[in-house]
């Protein structure tokens, strides 16, 4: 094993603790196995290009199919929403869409960047949402009304892991301040508590990682979630949204670190206290409420001074606010983790 600086750990290092001390699990992440990519341009080049055949003509049916299975078939005609100029990364390019697909952390499927082999045939319609909480009156909504609600449009924006690594996405939706004034919150909330789906018997993670405190759940203050750079993702890439990118709908924030982006949501709830949040609540030494991309602040296993690009291999100084300061800074004092 190659012993690197305390500075120089793989970007795959931000595994559940139970997986970073567990050996073969280690082994696969620094390499033996193949999942390794920080340390190497190279190896992360072949990530994306090793595996047989078979590997290749699944990723590519599952894909299909996602494309054209019951949420396409439905909402397709809606794609590709027309693309709102004011939002771009330039001069970064745009991530391939055979990456993004690919690379993805969705722990309830897979622990590793593998999940696009989980999803297929997973039901995301009819999908409830739940709103409850500090508002007029609790509701639900489905999934056409979701799509009813807002006219769509497409905004380019930057995405930063936690785990050092980064990509450029064009994201399909809306400003998530619409639908946080659909929810019609009283004066006395302050904060948004969001939850992913609970399904152990089709989400293998779930099932198999019990000691997590499933489901996902999210929180943020109720003037981040309000801010024009909020977004409901509802397609990417000029369609509907594959399940390991977050089907049926899922939150990008783009200011903050990737998991501050949850997928797959059911239920939305208005709140005065301050929410607990899924990572800080399971490590929190790690993991803020907060988690603004903060190149001056390490996670306490790596630096997060610099970010490798998944699709141009590039690496780079990583940006305050993932380039989004001048937008969000004056939400925060700059002492909020």
């Amino acid at each position: 094993m190659t012993t690197r600086s305390d500075w120089d750990l793989p970007e795959s290092a931000a595994t559940p603790e139970r997986a970073f001390q567990d050996r073969r699990m280690l082994l696969r992440t620094l390499g033996f196995g193949g999942v390794a990519l920080a340390a190497s341009p190279f190896l992360l080049r072949a990530a994306f290009s090793r595996g047989d055949e078979d590997d290749e003509k699944k990723s590519g049916e599952t894909k299909e199919k996602a494309l054209n299975g019951e949420l396409h078939q439905k909402y397709g005609a809606l794609f590709p929403a027309k693309r709102n100029e004011k939002y771009d990364f330039a001069p970064r390019p745009l991530t391939p869409e055979s990456i993004t697909s690919k690379y993805n952390n969705f722990y309830e499927f897979s622990m590793e960047k593998d999940v696009w082999r989980y999803v297929e045939g997973y039901p995301v319609d009819p999908w409830k949402v739940r709103v409850k909480g500090l508002v007029e009156k609790e509701f639900e909504f489905g999934l056409e009304e979701l799509f009813r609600w807002f006219p769509l449009e497409e905004r380019l924006y930057r995405f930063r892991c936690v785990e050092a690594w980064a990509m450029q996405v064009p994201w399909s939706g809306f400003p998530l301040r619409k639908l946080i004034e659909k929810c019609k919150p009283l004066g006395s909330a302050k904060h948004v508590r969001v939850v992913s789906v609970l399904d152990e018997e089709r989400l293998p993670g779930q099932k198999k990682d019990k000691h997590w405190p499933w489901p996902y759940f999210e929180g943020y203050r109720l003037d981040e979630v309000t801010h024009e750079l909020a977004f409901v993702a509802l397609g990417i890439y000029g369609h509907t949204l594959p399940m390991q990118n977050g089907a049926p709908w899922r939150l990008v924030m783009p200011w903050k670190y990737g998991y501050k982006s949850p997928k797959s949501l059911v239920e939305i709830e208005f709140t005065e206290e301050r929410p607990p949040t899924f990572w800080n609540a399971a490590y929190p030494r790690e993991y803020g409420f907060y988690s603004n991309v903060n190149p001056k602040r390490p996670h306490p296993r790596w630096s997060q001074a610099t970010e490798r690009d998944i699709g141009s291999l590039e690496r780079r100084d990583t940006l305050p606010y993932n380039g989004y300061g001048e937008e969000v800074a004056g939400l925060y004092t700059g002492k909020e983790y």
